[in-house]
């Protein structure tokens, strides 16, 4: 058998990583051609699978900065519809990104070959529209969340709710000592390029603030794992010149670092997961372009952006966006959650009961055992 896997940022290609390597571990035989970023380069070169294209380290986010990358972005998918039409494999897999995952499927449709989505888009946050145009391309959903599968379910789309593949990879939180007063706090910017040019100078400038009242907090800044140190360098160096103290950048695979954290300022998006997860009290803040956002905030249509707080149905860590996301607004609101002890463990333990709520361990293979079955079962089906 023959598979496409195809995932466009960060936090998708990590899940098609693992996806990749959960495949081959069932199938050793299965061929699969790759679109992702470093981690799935990594995972093909590994299994011995062929890697196209690394489409995540483009780092394409919002609605004008793939404007930019317009040809770049016509020549990937001509090269994918090509080997689709020509070399037809037994499954195109695309991994949320529906900006560009859209026209995979779209052109797998055209050429008969099965086509799969893992990890929804967030189409529940905006433009529900785009649950019919995913029925007319899939033969199967396979979620993270619980909620996303009824959704797709009343519209009629084979979905299967897989659980959360955060769950295969993230240590076990940290028992915390009643006792313990330290403040360390991480610092994480985002994983794009652009995240990390807007969101990096507000958070050192967070961090200068909040050490007039806590001098005993040490700073750390959570790197993603493709971004170059140059893109952190400079801002980190003049961080240090200005308040005489040394600020750690950390890049890590298994999350220890981050486990031992006491409090995180986070940039929207996987990592407010993943410090859930960890039971990691944070602040959660994002800054788009301005253009961006105004097309953003007319689409919305949820109440929260943080997905500790959608699943909590409340506001159970603040939420700072665009004009409120300066560092002195983030900078209050952390330091009025790390003054109050019972407040921080009253969060500390609402996060951690969300991972009830995801299903457990088993999300990544769960889903390949069904892709493979799935592929299988429609390969049988036209031979017959």
């Amino acid at each position: 058998m023959r598979f496409l896997l195809c995932a466009g940022d960060p936090s998708g290609e990590t899940y098609g990583a693992m996806l990749l390597r959960a495949l081959k571990a069932r199938d050793r035989s299965l061929r699969v051609d790759a679109v992702g970023g470093a981690l799935m380069k990594r995972a093909a070169a590994e299994s011995g699978c062929e890697f196209l294209f690394d489409l995540a380290g483009l780092g394409l986010t919002g609605f004008i900065e793939p404007i930019r990358r317009v040809p770049t972005l016509l020549g990937l998918h001509s090269r994918l519809a090509t080997l689709l039409r020509l070399e037809r494999p037994d499954a195109a897999v695309c991994i949320d990104y529906y900006g560009f995952n859209r026209h995979v499927l779209a052109a797998a449709k055209a050429a008969g070959v099965p086509a799969f989505y893992y990890i929804s888009p967030q189409v529940w946050a905006t433009r529900p529209g785009r649950v019919q145009a995913i029925k007319r391309l899939v033969d199967r959903m396979l979620v993270i969340f619980p909620f996303e599968e009824k959704l797709y379910r009343e519209a009629g789309v084979p979905v299967t709710w897989v659980g959360h593949p955060l769950l295969d990879i993230l240590p076990d939180p940290r028992p915390r000592d009643k006792e313990e007063r330290s403040a360390r706090i991480g610092l994480l910017p985002g994983s794009r390029r652009s995240e990390i040019g807007r969101h990096l100078p507000a958070l050192l400038s967070a961090a200068t603030l909040m050490l007039r009242e806590r001098p005993d907090a040490e700073f750390t800044v959570f790197a993603a794992p493709h971004a170059p140190d140059a893109l952190y360098r400079d801002a980190l160096a003049r961080w240090e010149s200005s308040s005489g103290r040394r600020m750690r950048l950390v890049r890590e695979a298994d999350y220890a670092e981050r486990a031992r954290l006491d409090f995180a300022l986070t940039s929207s998006g996987t990592a407010t997961v993943e410090n859930a997860l960890l039971g990691v009290p944070m602040v959660v803040f994002y800054r788009l372009s301005w253009p961006t956002y105004a097309l953003a905030r007319a689409m919305i249509r949820v109440p929260y952006i943080a997905m500790a707080n959608l699943l909590a149905g409340r506001a159970l860590v603040p939420e700072l966006i665009q004009r409120d996301a300066t560092p002195e607004k983030i900078a209050r609101a952390a330091l009025e959650l790390l003054a109050d002890p019972r407040r921080l463990a009253a969060t500390r333990r609402e996060l951690l009961s969300l991972r009830a709520m995801l299903g457990g361990a088993g999300a990544t293979a769960r889903a390949a055992e069904i892709l493979l079955s799935e592929a299988s079962r429609l390969k049988e089906a036209v031979r017959t």
